[in-house]
C-alpha cells in the first residue's frame, strides 16, 4: 500500500493482466482441471450482423461464471448458443470435452444435459411447487416414480421450499419463484446450469439478498453454472469468474478483483466500478509522473510509440478509483468539494484538483463537508493502471 505525503511519492505494486482473454492461472493448491464448458473462437451471425465473434473461455467444474456487459453486447446470444438455441457460424463449443456445437452442426438442446433458468422463470401456473419441480424430471408434473419423488423432496429441502410444496406460483414471492425455477432446472442433475438475467424481475433490495442466496444454493448443489447479467454487482456477488463483453467479443475473462484493479482494456476500466483518468508522463521503466506525484513501480504498459517505457516522456492516462483517494486533514494536498452523493456509510465526493481536473473519493459519512470546502487528500494505491491517451 502506498501513500503520498509532503514529498509526493507513490510506492505501488503494479500488476497488469497479460491478455484480455487469458484464463486464471492455476495454483499449487488448485491445479487446473479439465473444463466442463469451453468455447473456442465461437461466432454467431444473423445475416451480415455479427452478434458474437471469436469468443473463447473455459469454465471449470463447480465454478460459477458470468457473462457481463451492456445491452446488445452478445452475452445472451452466447448463452443461447451454449444451450443449443442458436447455431454457430464459426468456432466450437465443448461440454466435458465433447463438441456440442460447431459451424454446420449442433447437438439438440434436450440432448446436451444442460439446465436453464429463464428470465421470467416460466413456471406453470396450474402446477404446485413440487409438481413444477417434478416437471423438470420429464413426466409432466406427476410423481408416480419413487426415485422422482425422492429427488423432488431433496430439491425442496435444498432450496428451502419444503413448507411451500403445495403452493401455486401466484402464492409465492419473487424470490420463492426463483428458487422453484432453480430447483426445476437442477432436477436432472445437469452438467451445466444456465441462468438468463435471473434477477431482472426483482427490485434492487431483493436482488442483493437473493444473489448471495442463489450462489449458496448453486454451490450446495455442486453444479457448474453460467449466468448473464448487465449488473456488475450481481456478477461480482455470485460469480467466481466474469467475462466482460463488448460488441460480441470478450474483453476480459477474469475474477472480479482483477477486473476492478487490473483491467485489461480501457473499456473494462470504464465499465467496472467508477474512476477517472489523469494524464501522466512516462519517466522511465519504473516511474510515471502525474500531477499528484511520481508513481514508483513498473510501468504497466508499453509506450504508445511501440517501445518499452522509453523514457522520452510518452503520454499515458492513469486510472484513479474512488478508493485510491483518501481524505486526510493532515495532508498538504488540497482539493475542493464540487459534488457529493450520500451513500449511508460513505459520501462519494467529486473533488477538483488545483489543475481543475476532478477525482472521486469515498469518505466516511461522518466527514460531512460542504460544497466548495477544501479538504486534504492523499493517495493509497495498490494497483496502478495506465492506458494510451484517447485521441
Amino acid at each position: 500500500m502506498s501513500t503520498i505525503t509532503d514529498a509526493p511519492t507513490l510506492l505501488a505494486a503494479v500488476h497488469h493482466t497479460a491478455s484480455a482473454q487469458a484464463p486464471l492461472a492455476p495454483t499449487a493448491q488448485a491445479p487446473l482441471r479439465a473444463p466442463i464448458l469451453e468455447l473456442r473462437s465461437a461466432a454467431v451471425h444473423y445475416g451480415r450482423v455479427e452478434a458474437m465473434r471469436d469468443v473463447s473461455f473455459a469454465l471449470q467444474p463447480g465454478d460459477i461464471g458470468c457473462l457481463l456487459g451492456p445491452s446488445g453486447c452478445g452475452k445472451t446470444t452466447a448463452l443461447r448458443a451454449i444451450a443449443g438455441f442458436e447455431p454457430l457460424t464459426g468456432g466450437i463449443i465443448l461440454l466435458k470435452g465433447q463438441t456440442i456445437s460447431a459451424s454446420g452442426e449442433s447437438m439438440a438442446p434436450e440432448a446436451r444435459g444442460i439446465g436453464m433458468v429463464f428470465q421470467d422463470y416460466a413456471l406453470f401456473p396450474h402446477l404446485t411447487v413440487e409438481r413444477n419441480i417434478a416437471f423438470g424430471l420429464g413426466h409432466r408434473g406427476s410423481q408416480s416414480d419413487a426415485g422422482n419423488v425422492a429427488r423432488v423432496r431433496e430439491l425442496l429441502d435444498l432450496t428451502g421450499l419444503d413448507q411451500l410444496a403445495h403452493k401455486f406460483p401466484h402464492e409465492l414471492s419473487g424470490g420463492q419463484q426463483q428458487r422453484v425455477a432453480l430447483a426445476r432446472a437442477l432436477a436432472r442433475k445437469p452438467e451445466l446450469l444456465l441462468l438468463d438475467e435471473p434477477f431482472s424481475s426483482l427490485d434492487t433490495e431483493l436482488r442483493e439478498r437473493l444473489s448471495l442466496e442463489l450462489r449458496e444454493l448453486i454451490k450446495a448443489s455442486g453444479t457448474t453454472a453460467l449466468m448473464v447479467t448487465h449488473d456488475q454487482h450481481e456478477a461480482f456477488s455470485i460469480a467466481d469468474v466474469v467475462g466482460l463483453m463488448r460488441d460480441g467479443h470478450i474483453e476480459q475473462w477474469d475474477n472480479a478483483y482483477n477486473l476492478y484493479h487490473r483491467p485489461a482494456s480501457r473499456f473494462v476500466a470504464d465499465f467496472i466500478g467508477q474512476g477517472v483518468f489523469l494524464p501522466g508522463k512516462v519517466l522511465n521503466d519504473s516511474h510515471v509522473q502525474i500531477e499528484l506525484g511520481e508513481l514508483d513501480g513498473s510501468v504497466p504498459m508499453p509506450c504508445h510509440q511501440g517501445c518499452d517505457a522509453c523514457g522520452k516522456g510518452c503520454a499515458v492516462d492513469v486510472l484513479l478509483r474512488p478508493d485510491d483517494v483518501i481524505h486526510d486533514d493532515a495532508s498538504p494536498l488540497q482539493a475542493e468539494v464540487m459534488r457529493k452523493a450520500f451513500r449511508g456509510a460513505q459520501f462519494l465526493y467529486t473533488l477538483k484538483l488545483p489543475s481543475g481536473r476532478e477525482v472521486l473519493a469515498l469518505v466516511p459519512s461522518h466527514h460531512n463537508h460542504a460544497i466548495g470546502e477544501r479538504i486534504g487528500i492523499r493517495l493509497e494505491v495498490d494497483h496502478v493502471v495506465a492506458f494510451q491517451p484517447t485521441p
